[in-house]
């Protein structure tokens, strides 16, 4: 049977790997310029890459139990990876709409972008990485 305490481990794969390879298919469009489809990958991976860290964010706060100790200090880690993602994220798809709307190529901002999308990745790797700490070093019976 499916608790409310299952959401949030349900939910936290899908930004890791749209976010992961929404930014590698970023990475590809820039060394295959005839191919614009990457870019445009990137960016629809981008966004669906937000929207799911905001529900695995939000189940997070709202579905997980607090914890003491060294668990709380990871949680605490966790947290801090976690809204920071959530904050580059937003940030580089607001700025990559922008572009797609205005249909403008203005090489500052896109490199604005693939900066704030490389670090988004990196970040959401860290959160991963805690979160996984939790689970395994504080949760699961060994």
């Amino acid at each position: 049977m499916i608790s409310t305490s299952h959401f949030h481990p349900m939910l936290v794969h899908f930004p890791i790997a749209l976010v992961t390879v929404g930014f590698f298919a970023e990475l590809l469009s820039m060394y295959v310029k005839k191919e614009v489809c990457f870019s445009k990958l990137g960016f629809y991976l981008l966004l669906a890459g937000t929207i799911s860290a905001i529900f695995a964010l939000l189940s997070g706060l709202i579905f997980t139990d607090e914890m003491s100790g060294a668990a709380h200090d990871v949680l605490e880690l966790h947290e801090l990876f976690a809204f920071t993602t959530l904050g580059l994220l937003l940030v580089t798809s607001i700025i990559r709409t922008y572009l797609v709307i205005k249909k403008e190529e203005h090489k500052t901002l896109m490199k604005i972008a693939f900066i704030l999308y490389a670090l988004a990745a990196i970040s959401v790797g860290g959160t991963g990485f805690f979160g996984g700490t939790l689970v395994f070093n504080y949760m699961m019976p060994l």
